[in-house]
Order: C-alpha cells, then sequence, then structure tokens
C-alpha cells in the first residue's frame, strides 16, 4: 500500500514571515503614494492653482495653507479614494506623501473650517422667505465663494479643450442624481429616504463635467433646469463649432426647451443646438400614440426580455408647446415596448410608451433614439463615478453650502484626472476609472532620497511603467 504523501503547506497559512518592530519608527522616508504627483502634475500643467488664486478667496488670515492648496489637498484626498474628512488624517501620516507635493495636508478640522466658508446661511433663509405659498422645495442662491469654484471648473474645462482642439463637437448631458444622507438637515427624496438631488451637465464627447448645481432631495429634478444648462454652454471651449443636447424627463420643461429652439438665444452660443429630450407623458399623447396605424412601427431594439419599437407620432402639435419666433415644428419619436412571451408589465398592460421630442428631422427615428439612449452611459456613469469612486457619495456634514463644495470638488477631480488620461496617458487609459488609476499609478510604494540637493524618488513599479509614467510627466509642464 502507497503512502500518501503530507499535504504541502499553503504560503497562506500559519504566522507572517516577519515581525513588526513597533518600538523603532523608520528613518529613512517612505511613501505609499508615490504616484500622486502624476495627477497634481496635471493639474498645476493645466493651471489650477492659478485659476485658484484668481478667483476664490475664503481665507481670513495669512497664515496656514491658501485656497489652491486646499484645493489641491481636496483633490488628492478624492484621488485616493478618501470619503471623509478624517481620511486627511490617513494621509498627514505618509511623511513623504508631503515631500513629493511640497506641503502638507490639511487637518480635518482645518478642511472642514474650508468647506464652511463656501456656506451663507442667510441664502437659504432668503430662498425660505421667498417660497411661493403651498411650495416646500426651493434652490437657494449660491454662495460668492461657490460661484468662484464654479468659475475654476470652467476655466480647467477650457483649458482641456485648448489642448484637445480637435474635438469640435460637444453634447451636453444634464441629469439629476439622488445622494442619499442621513444628515438631520436632509429633505426627502422621491426615492424614498432622506438625501441632497444635484444636477450635474456633463460634455460627453469628452467625459469633462461642466456644470453642476446643490439642490436638497426634495426639489423636483424639472425644477428650473435652464440655469445650469446655460453654465455648461458657457464652459465650453471656444474651439467647439457643433452643439448638441439631450435630456431625460425632468429636461421637459418650457424655458429649457424654448431656450434650445431659439437660434439667438440669450446666454449661449448662437445657432442651432440639436436636442433630444424624454417627453413626460400625458394622456392627450398617449391617446396619440394609441392612434398610430401598426405598419408605422419599426423595430427599434431588442433584448432577451423585451423588443422595442419606434414611430414618428405623426400631426401631433400639442397646444402647451408655445414655439418661440422663428422656431420649427418639434418631431415626436414615440417608443413601444412590449414583454417577450406574451407577458403583461406588473400594472398588468401589454406595452409601456414613451417619447423623445427633437429638432432634429433628418436622422430615422432610431438612430435618434439610439444617440439619445447614449447619455445612459455618460451622464450617468458620471455619477456612478463621482458618487462611488470619489467623494461625493457620502456629504461631510449638513452645512448645504459646504456640501455643495464638497461635490464640486469631487468633479473637480474627476475633471483632472480625465485631462491627465487625455493629455498625458497612452490612449488604452482614457477609459479607465478613478479606482483602477488608483491601483495602477497612485498607490505605488516609493523612497525618497535626498541627493545633491534635489529629491529623488525611486519607485516600486517596472522599468516599463516608470517610462510610461517618463512620458506623461513630460507631456504634463509646469506652469506658474
Amino acid at each position: 500500500m502507497a503512502l500518501r504523501k503530507k499535504p504541502k503547506r499553503s504560503p497562506a497559512e500559519g504566522e507572517l514571515p516577519f515581525a513588526y518592530d513597533f518600538d523603532h519608527p523608520a528613518e529613512e522616508v517612505l511613501t505609499a503614494y508615490a504616484g500622486v504627483p502624476l495627477l497634481v502634475r496635471a493639474a498645476r500643467s493645466l493651471g489650477l492653482a492659478g485659476s485658484v488664486q484668481r478667483h476664490l478667496r475664503v481665507k481670513q488670515r495669512q497664515r496656514g495653507w491658501d485656497e489652491a492648496t486646499y484645493v489641491e489637498s481636496f483633490l488628492v484626498l478624492n484621488a485616493l479614494g478618501g470619503e471623509c474628512l478624517e481620511d486627511f488624517e490617513r494621509l498627514r501620516e505618509d511623511a513623504g506623501l508631503a515631500e513629493m507635493l511640497g506641503h502638507g495636508l490639511p487637518s480635518p478640522e482645518a478642511a472642514r473650517k474650508f468647506l464652511y466658508a463656501f456656506h451663507e446661511e442667510e441664502r437659504i433663509a432668503q430662498a425660505q422667505a421667498e417660497l411661493p405659498v403651498g411650495q416646500v422645495s426651493y434652490i437657494p442662491s449660491e454662495s460668492e465663494p461657490l460661484r468662484a469654484l464654479a468659475q475654476v471648473n470652467q476655466e480647467l474645462v477650457q483649458e482641456i479643450g485648448r489642448r484637445c482642439a480637435e474635438q469640435k463637437i460637444a453634447t451636453v448631458d444634464l441629469d439629476a442624481t439622488v445622494i442619499e444622507s442621513f444628515k438631520r438637515e436632509a429633505k426627502p427624496t422621491y426615492e424614498g429616504g432622506k438625501g441632497y438631488q444635484p444636477l450635474l451637465a456633463l460634455w460627453a464627447e469628452m467625459d469633462l463635467a461642466l456644470a453642476d448645481e446643490f439642490r436638497d432631495g426634495n426639489v423636483p429634478a424639472q425644477a428650473a433646469p435652464l440655469p445650469t444648462v446655460q453654465r455648461a454652454f458657457a464652459a465650453l471651449p471656444a474651439s467647439v463649432r457643433e452643439f448638441y443636447f439631450r435630456g431625460d424627463a425632468g429636461c421637459w420643461e418650457r424655458e429649457l426647451v424654448n431656450w434650445l429652439r431659439d437660434e439667438r438665444r440669450e446666454g449661449g452660443p448662437q445657432g442651432l443646438i440639436t436636442f433630444g429630450i424624454s417627453v413626460r407623458m400625458t394622456p392627450n399623447l398617449k391617446k396619440h400614440i394609441l392612434r398610430l396605424p401598426e405598419n408605422l412601427w419599426k423595430l427599434y431594439r431588442e433584448d432577451c426580455e423585451a423588443v422595442s419599437e419606434c414611430a414618428d407620432l405623426l400631426n401631433y402639435w400639442p397646444k402647451e408647446e408655445d414655439r418661440p419666433e422663428g422656431a420649427g415644428p418639434l418631431r415626436y419619436v414615440a417608443i413601444r415596448v412590449r414583454k417577450r412571451q406574451g407577458e403583461l408589465f406588473a400594472d398588468g398592460s401589454e406595452f409601456r410608451y414613451f417619447v423623445v421630442a427633437t429638432n432634429q428631422w433628418e436622422w430615422s427615428a432610431k438612430k435618434l433614439l439610439e444617440w439619445h439612449r447614449e447619455k445612459a452611459g455618460s451622464i450617468e456613469a458620471l455619477h456612478d463615478v463621482v458618487k462611488n469612486e470619489l467623494a461625493a457619495g457620502v456629504m461631510p456634514c449638513g452645512r448645504f453650502g459646504a456640501n455643495a463644495a464638497w461635490l464640486r470638488l469631487a468633479l473637480l477631480t474627476h475633471n483632472v484626472l480625465t485631462g491627465l488620461k487625455r493629455i498625458a496617458l497612452k490612449p488604452e487609459w482614457l477609459r479607465a476609472r478613478p479606482k483602477r488609476l488608483r491601483f495602477h499609478f497612485f498607490l505605488s510604494p516609493g523612497k525618497l532620497i535626498h541627493h545633491a540637493r534635489r529629491l529623488v524618488a525611486r519607485v516600486g513599479r517596472k522599468l516599463a511603467e516608470l517610462s510610461e509614467w517618463a512620458e506623461a510627466w513630460a507631456l504634463l509642464p509646469a506652469t506658474g
């Protein structure tokens, strides 16, 4: 009878093959974040610090960090996956990080006071005092520091656009997103629970956040979207020549639609803005859809669960459509969705209906709907990134203006990361999300060495990877 071999011991079993020396801290300067300077180099190369210094004034005293250093510190916190102000304490423990940046990072309390400077309680009180009778939701005006931070983001977008001037087309996608919060000050949302519902605008082709408006959770998505859209188009660089806009039913709002249709519009680019907007269903609209002849319905898309068909609505001119002077009629494209195998929807109906309104008459209905549907992969992806991979998913406090600044700083981080990818990294990194960049670049071990009056960082990466870093560094020349 053959003897059975003794099972080989797994390396994942038993004691680790080392011991911590808890009595003697390391004298060498080490860092776990040797790749963070790539992000900071991108921000500085794009002129972010100079823009902050020109526009943002919140500090009352000269001592401590200036506004540009605070903003840069928040970018680092976001890029490294920090979710709360207390995470600054963990970053402050890394002495090498401060040496590479040329400045330390603020304490959680100092960072909290910086955010508080963006909040002005009197603006909340003014918005509440101006509420019409019976209305409970309001959108307070932004403080001067918040508007300054928006101007900083606009200049950042324009600088990235200047360096990518071959991009002549801009599609602006607008959508609101719910950020859950258990803060006492948070308001109920339509999803249930409490939180906030900011409005975000994205330049889809470039993956750049153009504008945002922070809102309480009880503010309807269709409430006054036009100012955010105007700021979004104003943020586009002068190199853009073709303009498009996509929105869901929250954008089906008279002022916004009329502004988009008016080619002599105020506060926006002149000429055509091609748009597609989901329409809120009304009994009159549903009646027109049901009258469509069966032969007009054409296959639009299908999957394992449902079949979607589309058709142009003929002779549909709603009474509520007050056309701007000189604007042509709108085109309405209906979508009919039915389940496979003859199943009914939960409400017992055989079909679900949707409608998209547009000023684009040349595309086929299928092409129009496919183009409109692309926003699910752009603006909704932005929501996911800023809430789940940057810090915007967890509000730091109950102060409205401070939370608005927290979100805007997350969007600034997103845009700097986009600039880094588009300008300095290889094409395969273009669709990389923050988490992937974090693990491949930013979370790299390194040793700092002082030699010949210079600080040199030696990074624990393969030579081929470091060559990629060197190319990126060279494509991001310092400014200022």
